[in-house]
């Protein structure tokens, strides 16, 4: 549990190495998939006449680790983070690797990629998210941006450079840039999360961290009001996904922007999601979850509308990268900060693997639906119409988590909630 006593940035002071660690770990992991796959989509379907609507299929892929997602939930929960980090990071560099020497068949791309979902998402937020609740308290909300705003940033600086790599190398070398990057950053997060919590010895022993969720335990949380809209705003902000982690620079050279410059944009893109984190996660230590999820996750509607419409101005596509950019990715800080103040520590990483789950789920429906569109319309308008209906929803769902109250993370109120 989180250290007693300490101030809002004396947490920061106390648990930095944990928190640069766990950045870096979630920047670094299978998160990188969700700009680079923008940069690989061009010469990956021009090298090998790939139709777009079958490479669009590839968000379906996380289906494949629905069913390994809770098991690495309570995997986590009862070996730690860093045994959980560990694994994640010897199979995500290899499946870059193994990216590289790809034949041509898309079946092989899908393959690859399953084999990276499965062992990758003990790289995500399932993991580093876990370092994070266990020592921040006061500036849990901030910490969680922090974190979060790893891949983002990390993105909008190696976006350029894996770009120029292929550009001038080829998409193989690129891949075996990532699997370098991605090896390097894996040693550093795992070195820096693990042996340095030490809790406060006036506390009293908290249960052992690996305790058996018992059936009834289980059952309540299922049931629990706030934990089934916690989930159905994950899946209604997830499901336009697909378009920002795989399509972005295809949607934007289809609104007439070249391609050096849509890839700048998907750069830019990663920047605002950044700054956006921060915004959010400085909100949520201050002012109602609720609120900042209505405020905060209505924004991308406005920019998937901007996408959709016919104008091709250069403007219009920076203003709609930015709008998407500046909430696209708070739904995690907010999913995480609830999750952490309603439910039992104990099992955290557990109950969050519903979440990713749900995001995952998300990912696969709006590629199937994707991937529709564009047989039908060979465009991407009616998709991103669609993605703004269903993230206003989204918003919706976690703004009814407390009526915009914000909760009481009293010990009394906790229990009772665990209890519900």
């Amino acid at each position: 549990m989180p250290a007693k006593g300490l101030t809002y940035f004396g947490e920061f002071r106390a648990h930095w190495p944990n928190l640069l660690g766990a950045t870096l770990g979630l920047a670094l992991g299978a998160a990188l998939n969700h700009y680079m796959t923008n940069l690989f989509a061009p010469p990956l379907i021009e090298e090998f006449g790939w139709e777009r609507s079958r490479f669009a299929l590839v968000g379906t892929l996380g289906l494949a680790t629905m069913v390994f997602v809770p098991v690495a939930g309570r995997f986590t929960d009862r070996f730690g983070a860093r045994i959980a980090a560990s694994i994640g990071f010897t199979v995500v560099p290899l499946s870059f690797l193994l990216l590289s020497f790809m034949s041509g068949d898309i079946y092989e791309f899908f393959g690859i990629t399953i084999f990276q979902h499965v062992f990758g998402v003990l790289t995500t937020t399932l993991v580093f998210s876990r370092v994070i609740v266990e020592r921040f308290d006061r500036a849990r909300g901030m910490a969680l941006s922090v974190v979060m705003s790893g891949a983002p940033l990390v993105g909008a600086f190696v976006v350029p450079i894996v770009g120029v790599v292929v550009d001038a190398e080829g998409w193989r070398a690129g891949y075996r840039v990532l699997a370098a990057i991605s090896a390097a950053g894996g040693v550093a997060a795992i070195a820096l999360i693990g042996g340095r919590h030490k809790p406060d010895p006036s506390e009293p022993s908290p249960a052992r961290p690996h305790a058996r969720i018992t059936r009834g335990e289980l059952i309540a949380v299922l049931k629990n009001p706030a934990f089934i809209l916690i989930i159905a705003g994950m899946f209604f902000c997830n499901l336009p996904q697909v378009i920002v982690s795989s399509q972005l620079k295809l949607v934007l050279m289809e609104n007439g922007a070249p391609s050096q410059l849509a890839t700048w944009m998907v750069s830019l893109y990663a920047i605002s999601v950044v700054c956006g984190r921060f915004v959010s996660g400085l909100a949520l230590d201050r002012v109602s979850p609720q609120l900042v999820a209505i405020v905060a996750l209505g924004l991308p509607a406005l920019g998937f509308l901007a996408l959709a419409s016919p104008i091709e101005a250069a403007w219009l596509l920076v203003g709609a990268v930015l709008l998407v950019g500046l909430a696209q990715g708070a739904e995690g800080d907010i999913g995480a900060y609830l999750t952490s103040r309603t439910f039992d520590m104990r099992h955290y990483s557990l109950i969050y693997s519903f979440l990713i789950a749900s995001m995952g789920l998300a990912t696969a429906v709006g590629a199937v639906v994707l991937s529709m569109t564009l047989s039908a319309t060979e465009r991407f308008d009616v998709f991103l119409v669609l993605a703004a209906a269903v993230t206003v929803i989204g918003a919706l769902c976690f703004f009814f988590t407390g009526r915009g109250s914000r909760p009481d993370i009293s010990p009394a109120s906790t229990n009772a909630t665990q209890a519900a």
